[in-house]
């Protein structure tokens, strides 16, 4: 694995990961979703939760997959973005009595859109840095 790729390709990615959070959440979908409670570490473990996601992606894309294209990078995104939005979704479903199906299939569509552009990004810098 190529270490600089993986760190390089993770924290660009989690910066756009953290834009795109900042546009789906708290702007397009500010109405739909809750919006947490403001203290002041609230962005700080958003920004980190954006950087340790996009630093896993970026490890299997470098690591195992040697995806080194936005084609190939978004087309992973996608599945891993269904996964994830699956995953946190059930959990949420199961823990929040107030959480509807309509937000489930929502925050799953923007887990699907926000990982696939983060796989792109991934790809693109993969490919550029090899």
């Amino acid at each position: 694995m190529k270490t600089k790729n993986f760190l390089i390709s993770g924290i660009v990615a989690s910066i756009v990961d953290f834009l795109l959070g900042w546009l789906f959440y708290g702007i397009i979908f500010k109405d739909t979703f809750p919006q947490p409670e403001e203290s002041a570490n609230t962005m700080l473990f958003i920004f980190l939760g954006c950087l340790s996601f996009s630093l896993f992606v970026a490890y299997i894309f470098t690591k195992w997959a040697q995806i080194t294209t936005a084609a190939t990078g978004a087309k992973a995104g996608i599945i891993i973005g269904i996964f994830i939005g699956l995953f946190s979704n059930f959990f949420r479903l199961a823990m929040d009595t107030t959480f509807s199906y309509k937000l489930f299939a929502i925050d799953v569509a923007i887990s699907i859109v926000m990982t696939m552009i983060i796989g792109a990004v991934i790809g693109v810098i993969n490919g550029k840095l090899d």
